[in-house]
């Protein structure tokens, strides 16, 4: 288990639920450092957390840090939104916890046949990373995501990935 970590999960205007991440754990201006998120990750395996709308109960398992930060959606990530996957690696158990909206798919892929037997679950997650002027505070921006679960031939739930990570862009006042 992780600890030491700055997180807080608030309920925003329209009900809904975001993570913060108070601190920035890998930063970089060009580039994030891939192996650097695989380690931190690591310290989750074993560890088990629940998801609050279902209590359905998911689990980190050895194929988290490499999917995560070797996947070919991550390879696809630039900027800002690469930097988000990063961060919320220090947010897995918030994370899970406010996941909603489960969408279930059949496993396709001969390769996920014992990982992936009793298909994959999507859920959406919202969560937020300062961004500072001169060391001072002055907003969040919002990302949306997708935790990918895998239901594997244990008849346990992992976490695989998180996906389609994508900065929200702010609503026009009304």
């Amino acid at each position: 288990m992780i600890t030491n970590r700055n997180i807080s999960v608030i309920t925003d205007a329209d009900n809904k639920k975001i993570v913060f991440i108070n601190d920035i754990r890998f930063k970089g201006k060009r580039k994030v450092n891939w192996e650097e998120v695989k380690e931190y990750l690591k310290g989750y395996v074993g560890d088990c957390y629940e998801i609050s709308e279902s209590a359905e109960k998911i689990y980190i398992g050895n194929e988290l840090p490499e999917e995560y930060t070797g996947s070919e959606s991550r390879k696809r990530l630039l900027g800002a939104n690469a930097k988000a996957k990063a961060n919320a690696a220090t947010a897995i158990p918030e994370l899970i916890q406010i996941a909603t909206n489960c969408e279930f798919q059949e496993n396709t892929k001969e390769k996920h046949s014992k990982d992936a037997l009793n298909g994959w679950y999507r859920y959406n997650i919202r969560f937020g990373i300062p961004v500072y002027e001169e060391d001072i505070l002055v907003r969040y921006n919002i990302f949306g995501a997708r935790l990918l679960i895998n239901h594997a031939e244990n008849g346990k739930k992992y976490l695989y990935d998180i996906l389609a990570v994508k900065k929200e862009t702010s609503k026009p006042h009304q």
